[in-house]
């Protein structure tokens, strides 16, 4: 598994370090497709806009709990191994998201209805730190030569979990009553998310540690996260930078767009649904291709061609969908298209600034700050920014600030890296 074919075996456990991602997205886009019939049913107010910004930040407040996980989390990761970390999260993770799906409406159990979405989506977010950030170093220490496409394998995985959100949102619009969708529809998605959880776990229990670790066990660190702070805070914070743009895209093209395109723009929601889930299959297949490519061409020049086409086109982008003067489906194809040239290499750029003593606790600690700060909070800002400004173009403010970000930290990258990519 160190050499720079992948075999059968090899395959198998990248597939598995992808399933706890996969769920995450799923999620992820359940709570955006659903979002209006949650508020409704957990977050009532007499003005819908209200009741979907409370929605939202309970979506957001999910992201809080993140780096308090990914803390935690990684401490034992980078301690006594990655495997038992993982099966622990994966577990939390899929209880988390039943429960979202069986709790009773606003109008049984009222304020308490609230109390309990926001718990556990706070439990859900707390296991989440830990699980992507897991996923990028396990696979990264399994097959180090080719360590920029099996990210690209990871995150296509990954992001087919939104294509299976989609796809659940369509056949619940399609098989329920059109009267029963905003109250059981999200409830379907929600429970079918935390039975597939339940699955994956039972599959991931044959992963065994990471050849990487399991040769260096007996020097790992003992207080990694003190390490990470006092000797690479400086990579930390260039991570950050250097995710913002694939944070913010995320947060308004997975959890935003379906809410936008349909309660902002007047789009059909069954259109709105079909027009992501193409975005979602093409960029999946585009960040394969980009993580191939990884191998053979600097991911960092990738990443800064990436986040200036975001930046560049997110205007543009907006105001033809506000206009509906082209195809969402078409759209949102090309948007899949942009960002997968930063969605497809950060994970490996991120992972290249730490050693492997501290790698899972350095790559957690910078991927939960920018998801937190950029993508967790996209949705409420771009919401609250259509509400304050009037324009229907105003979430593109909030991609062009993201990628500005990356571009501003891309140069320091290739500096401080090389744990990795050689």
């Amino acid at each position: 598994m160190t050499s720079a074919h992948i075999d059968r075996a090899g395959w198998r456990i990248v597939l598995l370090a992808s399933l706890g991602g996969t769920l995450e997205f799923y999620d992820f886009v359940i709570f955006g497709v659903f979002a209006k019939d949650i508020a409704d049913a957990i977050f009532p107010n007499s003005t819908p806009l209200v009741s979907l910004i409370a929605s939202f930040a309970t979506f957001a407040v999910g992201y809080l709990a993140r780096p308090i996980g990914g803390i935690v989390l990684s401490h034992f990761g980078d301690r006594y191994g990655r495997r038992q970390v993982f099966l622990l999260s994966l577990f939390v993770m899929s209880a988390a998201t039943l429960g979202m799906g069986l709790v009773p409406p606003f109008a049984l159990w009222g304020a308490w209805a609230s109390v309990a979405m926001v718990s556990l989506r706070l439990l859900q977010g707390f296991c989440l730190g830990g699980e992507l950030p897991g996923a990028i170093t396990y696979v990264v220490e399994t097959t180090p030569r080719r360590a920029a496409f099996v990210c690209g394998v990871v995150f296509a995985c990954v992001t087919l979990g939104v294509a299976a959100a989609t796809g659940v949102s369509l056949a619940v619009r399609t098989w329920l009553p059109p009267d029963q969708v905003p109250a059981l529809g999200w409830r379907i998605a929600f429970v079918l998310g935390g039975l597939a959880g339940a699955l994956s776990f039972m599959m991931r229990r044959a992963m065994e540690e990471s050849p990487e670790f399991a040769k260096m066990k007996a020097l790992a660190a003992r207080h990694p996260l003190r390490e990470v702070l006092q000797e690479y805070w400086w990579p930390v914070l260039l991570g950050v930078g250097g995710l913002a743009a694939t944070a913010g895209f995320n947060g308004l093209f997975f959890a935003h767009m379906p809410a936008y395109l349909s309660g902002v723009l007047g789009y059909d929601p069954r259109e709105a649904v079909v027009a992501q889930t193409v975005g979602v299959i093409v960029h999946a297949a585009a960040l394969l291709a980009i993580g191939w490519l990884g191998d053979r061409l600097s991911p960092r020049v990738m990443m800064v061609a990436g986040a200036a086409s975001l930046a560049l086109l997110a205007f543009p982008f907006y105001s033809a969908l506000a206009s509906h003067t082209i195809d969402p489906v078409w759209a949102l194809a090309l948007a899949g298209l942009c960002a997968s040239l930063v969605n497809g290499t950060f994970a490996v750029l991120l992972a290249d600034l730490f050693p492997t003593r501290v790698r899972f606790s350095g790559v957690a600690l910078g991927f939960n700050v920018a998801f937190t700060a950029f993508s967790g909070t996209a949705p409420l800002v771009a919401t609250s920014l259509i509400r304050e400004t009037g324009m229907n173009t105003a979430p593109a403010f909030v991609m062009v600030c993201c990628a500005l970000i990356t571009l501003a930290s891309a140069s320091g990258l290739a500096r401080r890296g090389r744990h990795v990519l050689r």
